[in-house]
């Protein structure tokens, strides 16, 4: 009887990526590794931050996915249409794949558009483009105002809009030009990274702060005049712009939402140790889950998660397909560094699923975090490449 199994791996992300490469490494041959990915190319979205500063290039955080074919990965290219989480099968561009295991790692689709006037008044620089764009936006700016805006919740990279203010800040001081742009952030959020606790979000604004940004908390959106540059908020407040760099609205990918795998939330609802869904052989993992946490915050979308719930599902798949090791359970824990320009960044880590409240240490700036953030760079591209 054949019992070679297959496990389809959707999308190309951290999560996907390190799933796909811990299953073919924990499978032996007769079992393939199906990765389908929209782009040819991965890209290393925490070193935006820096492409948008002009502190590197899409060439240097950027591979083609095609080198996980010698892997022993089987790679797909195209767009995915339609997914039968049942039936565990999927349509890309007409054409049909079914496997015994699906591994769900779509993260979430940027939506700039549902917020009017949005899209063509600033730069996404959640996006390589909109880095890219903003990259070159900024040295033209000589004098004004600029506004790095959070446009709605959730949002990936809880620290990213921060870290970007302040980048800003750094790149105009070392250009002389701090006395003339003037650089403000605006948020629905009530405090920076509340999910992380008070005293990490009150850390985190005195950062902020600390350099001469202003920080405006619980301010929504709600429409964007490009031709008059002015933001208009929900409550009441409007805020004129020479230049602005934006965290676009975020939603679960529309072939997620039409299968059934949604829940109230909007995302998708797994079990929070194992990452199942509701669909037997269904897993998903990374910024398309929706996971609560003890406090009624979701557990934030971040790249660090969807790394450790991709070694989860992978761990318990080889398991469940060959009987290799044991069952492991994903335990919540998280870090991620702060970068705060002047050559330093902070450092956050702890237990998200700790109760009553998530356990969230965080240490101050300084160099040596920093150059741990750039060897971590090139750790995670040399490590999967």
């Amino acid at each position: 009887m054949n019992t070679a199994k297959t496990v389809l791996v959707l999308g190309g992300g951290i999560g996907g990526l390190v799933a796909a490469s811990r299953l073919r490494k924990g499978l032996s041959q007769e079992h393939r590794v199906v990765l389908i990915e929209r782009e040819s190319d991965y890209v290393f979205a925490p070193s935006f931050l820096w492409l948008m500063t002009g502190l590197r290039r899409r060439e240097k955080i950027s591979r083609p996915l095609s080198k996980l074919q010698k892997q022993g990965i089987e790679l797909v290219q195209g767009s995915i249409e339609r997914i039968d989480p049942g039936a565990h099968t999927v349509w890309v561009d007409g054409r049909e794949f079914t496997g015994d295991y699906l591994v769900i790692a779509l993260g979430a689709e940027l939506a700039p558009e549902t917020i009017p006037g949005l899209a063509g008044a600033g730069h996404n620089f959640y996006t390589l483009a909109g880095a890219e764009a903003l990259r070159d936006a900024r040295l033209e700016l000589r004098t004004g105002r600029v506004v790095v805006l959070v446009s709605a919740m959730p949002f990936k990279c809880p620290a990213a809009p921060y870290e970007a203010a302040m980048l800003l800040e750094y790149d105009f001081r070392k250009r002389r030009l701090h006395e003339q742009i003037e650089v403000d952030l605006y948020s629905p959020e009530p405090g920076p990274m509340a999910v992380a606790g008070p005293d990490v979000s009150r850390q985190v604004r005195q950062m902020v702060e600390a350099k001469g940004i202003g920080y405006y908390p619980e301010h929504s959106v709600t429409q964007v005049d490009a031709t008059a540059r002015c933001l208009q908020f929900a409550n009441g407040a409007s805020a004129k712009f020479d230049l602005l760099a934006y965290v676009p609205p975020h939603r679960a990918p529309r072939v997620v939402a039409e299968c059934g795998l949604t829940g109230e939330s909007g995302w998708i609802p797994v079990h929070r140790q194992t990452l199942e869904t509701q669909f037997p052989g269904v897993y998903a993992i990374g910024d398309v889950t929706g996971i609560m946490l003890s406090v009624g915050k979701p557990l934030p979308k971040a790249g660090v998660f969807a790394h450790g719930e991709a070694e989860v599902v992978a761990n318990n798949l080889v398991h469940a397909i060959n009987g290799k090791g044991k069952p492991v359970q994903f335990d919540g824990h998280g870090e991620c560094f702060i970068e705060t320009g002047d050559g330093k960044a902070g450092f956050g880590s702890g237990n998200f699923f700790a109760e009553p409240v998530p356990e969230i240490r965080l240490r101050k700036p300084s160099r040596t975090l920093h150059v741990g953030k750039v060897a971590f760079e090139k750790y995670w591209l040399f490590e999967w490449f």
